[in-house]
């Protein structure tokens, strides 16, 4: 299903003579057809939706950090694009689950796995990857997890 929004946002962006779209879905297709040839040693011709997302996440976490980069440097032009290119990404994701759920969500799971310590931590971040994987932002679940055991 991922496949298809992207191949039709490719399409409409081209119609639509919109570079910038058209410039970021071509990165995702790009890093989606280099996870599916490294998918295939092991049987799997195309990788799943779950993956993608997953995929998704990295290539936002990738681009965030060069805003930081590019702000550091004194570069705000650069940063825009890559803020752009966060919000282009963005638009194929699910809808993200804003603090109060995701605080929710992470008191949900480690009830799951009876999590006492920072040392259940990885049961926790395994519990809410699988669930809620482009959903919540990794980077700062982690945080919160952490701060449930403080």
């Amino acid at each position: 299903m991922l496949r298809t929004r992207l191949s039709d946002a490719l399409k409409d962006s081209l119609r639509a003579k919109s570079v910038r779209v058209t410039h970021t879905v071509r990165l995702i297709l790009a890093q989606l057809k280099d996870r599916d040839i490294a998918a295939r040693p092991k049987g799997i011709t195309a990788i799943p939706d779950d993956e993608i997302l997953q995929m998704f996440n990295s290539m936002i976490k990738q681009r965030r950090e060069s805003v930081e980069m590019f702000e550091k440097g004194g570069r705000p032009e650069l940063a825009k694009l890559e803020q752009e290119e966060i919000e282009i990404i963005q638009t194929f994701m699910p809808k993200q689950m804003d603090e109060a759920e995701t605080a929710a969500a992470v008191k949900d799971a480690i009830a799951q796995v009876g999590a006492t310590s920072v040392k259940d931590m990885g049961k926790v971040m395994a519990i809410l990857k699988e669930k809620y994987t482009g959903s919540m932002d990794f980077s700062r679940v982690s945080g919160l997890v952490k701060q449930s055991f403080g």
